[in-house]
């Protein structure tokens, strides 16, 4: 059985597909083990609250240095018993003692194709906003695993997105969750829980 923590900082939309893939059957083989969010009023903690799961206010901005950050950040992982750690809405820099405690067991869901319209200062509605705004016909989401960098880790998955003319940011945004991260992100958790995904050398390998 797989065990997650996902860390969250906003409303949670992406944490509530994978409480509803484990109850659903679509995620299988995994336990949802704990949510922790860097901001005290996050949605996402009520959602937690509402599945039975513990949720846990945990941000940088409480501590006196980033190594303290660091050191929190790992015991609640490992109170959790995190075998994966999953970034779902998480808008805050992972520090680079945590990326190395959990090499090769964290993954991130970007609301793009990268590597398109990733690394810093895209993120939520910014993404989107750059994708109209450079007229692009096609975005979407992507799942990779986390390495040192901003979405530099190698790639999972990705599903493509139609772009509309008529788009607004909000609208586009809505549009990739639904079609594209709520189905990919819960996926590849499910692959990873049972084996056909897996990562090697710094590759990821996909069984069939």
């Amino acid at each position: 059985m797989l065990r997650i923590t996902v860390l969250v900082s906003g409303g949670g939309t992406n944490l509530q597909a994978i409480i509803d893939g484990i109850k659903s059957g679509v995620i299988t083989n995994t336990c949802l083990a704990g949510v922790i969010s860097n901001k005290k009023d996050a949605y996402a903690l009520e959602r937690a609250r509402q599945a039975g799961v513990e949720g846990i206010y945990l941000s940088p901005g409480e501590y006196t240095s980033r190594e303290e950050f660091s050191e929190a950040l790992i015991r609640q992982l490992e109170t959790f018993r995190t075998d994966l750690v999953v970034l779902a809405g998480c808008l805050m820099i992972i520090p680079e003692k945590v990326v190395a405690k959990y090499e090769n067991r964290i993954i991130n869901i970007h609301p793009s194709l990268i590597p398109s319209f990733c690394g810093m200062g895209y993120y939520g509605l910014k993404v989107h906003e750059a994708a109209l705004a450079r007229g692009v016909k096609v975005t979407g989401a992507t799942v990779h695993f986390v390495d040192e960098g901003a979405d530099t880790g190698p790639i999972i998955c990705q599903k493509a997105v139609q772009v509309c003319a008529e788009d607004t940011p909000e609208i586009l945004q809505r549009r990739v969750m639904e079609q594209a991260e709520w189905k990919i992100l819960p996926e590849a958790i499910d692959g990873i829980a049972n084996g056909r995904i897996r990562i090697s050398g710094g590759k990821v390998i996909i069984a069939d």
